[in-house]
């Protein structure tokens, strides 16, 4: 586990009508801010990252779909630095997952359909305060392919 990261189970509440799915509250632990809400479609088998904020908090949750999310610890004096953590989590696994400023994080959609994946960020988007890297650079040592076992 990458120091900082959290996973929080979340919970579904269903009925004849459809259900809620909790995301984040103001009076939870792990609740630090409000900056923002934004939601992040995705294909299957399409990779988002890297990208690493100086800055802001990630909540992410995935409403629709399913994600293989990877986090990569290039902090320089962080106890799990070189660590790599990957998480599958959307509608087979509901949580939310706190990502710390300044590590690596990248998604690719998996499954058959579009994942739609929330983030309460604690502050807003400023193009400045992010940095971005392709998914395939040799400077964070993982395989995006699938895993045959």
């Amino acid at each position: 586990m990458i120091k900082g990261v959290e996973v929080v189970p979340l919970k579904q509440i269903a009925d004849e009508r459809g259900k809620i799915m909790h995301m984040l509250r103001s009076d939870v632990k792990h609740f630090e801010k409000f900056g923002e809400i934004y939601f992040s479609a995705v294909y299957p088998g399409v990779i988002k990252g890297w990208h690493l904020h100086k800055i802001m908090v990630l909540n992410y949750a995935v409403i629709t779909g399913m994600i293989k999310l990877v986090l990569f610890d290039d902090r320089k004096d962080s106890p799990t630095k070189g660590e790599i953590m990957e998480l599958f989590i959307g509608e087979d696994n509901y949580c939310l997952v706190k990502i710390p400023a300044e590590v690596w994080n990248g998604f690719k959609g998996i499954g058959t359909k579009l994942a739609m994946v929330a983030n309460c960020a604690t502050i807003p988007h400023d193009p400045d305060e992010i940095i971005r890297l392709d998914p395939f650079s040799e400077k964070i040592p993982y395989n995006w392919e699938l895993v045959h076992k």
